[in-house]
């Protein structure tokens, strides 16, 4: 295996957030910040920041292929992952896409629907092309309860539910499931793995912050950075959770409303200190 195969390459495909938190700049910088190398393909651009999203401009779906096509015949792809995919034509084009790719490397799909200011951001139509063309190409899809929800077409409530929901949405898919809790009230949360019809649950306190923005495309692009470098899908998710625990808990406030996590918490302080000096001499 190469260097570059080794420090593992990830394709992502998602929208632009223009503040910096969410989407294709939480991609990469999750990706980089966990030692893989991020390489991108823009759905839609975003104008938004910490308080809402204020507009989105859908990049033409020609284009997305040829972002696709370009980055994956010439750099190549150790795992792949999809954000947010905006409507039908996008979900049926990046698909297309991808199919010869996820059979030979590891697709997680991150279903975006909602942004955490509650702005929709995948057409209602969508959904049927997500569960015919994307879906049934995945390795792990990730959604929060809201979005578990809409793929069910069923609510998901308490977290007694999260299970069966979580063991539902595996058994339709055809693949693994790592349901996120993050939206139920309550100090205690929990997420819910499901792979190769095993269910395990992982319980943490929810940490005092709203500085979550951009909290459920980090955690989609840690877990494809560690199936990029070889690890088994479990010990991604755990190294995945971990990282975005430690984001979360060392966000400093941006903006006005629910800014961005850490994703530089990896980084080493010596390291930076010892550039700045290297700058002095």
């Amino acid at each position: 295996m190469t260097e570059q195969g080794r420090r593992g390459r990830v394709l992502v495909i998602a929208g632009s957030d223009s503040g910096g938190g969410a989407g294709i700049q939480a991609d990469t910088k999750a990706i980089t910040c966990l030692g893989g190398f991020a390489a991108t393909a823009i759905t839609a651009l975003t104008a938004q920041n910490t308080c809402g999203v204020a507009g989105v401009h859908p990049a033409p779906v020609d284009f997305l292929r040829l972002q696709i096509r370009t980055v994956l015949d010439d750099i190549g792809a150790d795992s792949l992952k999809t954000g947010m995919l905006h409507d039908a034509a996008t979900v049926e084009a990046v698909a297309a896409e991808l199919e010869p790719w996820s059979r030979q490397c590891p697709l997680v799909v991150d279903p975006v629907m909602v942004a955490q200011s509650g702005a929709r951001l995948l057409d209602a139509g969508a959904l049927e092309a997500l569960w015919r063309y994307l879906i049934p190409q995945a390795r792990l899809l990730t959604p929060n309860l809201p979005e578990a929800a809409a793929l069910l077409g069923t609510p998901v409530e308490s977290v007694s539910d999260m299970p069966e929901a979580a063991r539902r949405l595996g058994e339709r898919a055809g693949t693994a499931v790592l349901l996120k809790g993050g939206h139920l009230p309550g100090d205690a949360l929990q997420d819910v793995l499901v792979c190769e019809q095993k269910v395990e649950v992982f319980e943490h306190r929810r940490l005092p912050t709203v500085h979550t923005h951009g909290s459920g495309c980090t955690l989609a692009s840690a877990i494809a950075a560690g199936l990029a470098q070889g690890l088994d899908l479990r010990t991604a998710v755990l190294r995945g959770r971990a990282y975005l625990l430690e984001a979360i808990r060392t966000a400093a406030p941006l903006g006005r409303g629910a800014g961005p996590v850490n994703h530089g918490w990896t980084i080493d302080p010596a390291r930076l200190d010892a550039l700045l000096g290297a700058s002095d001499a």
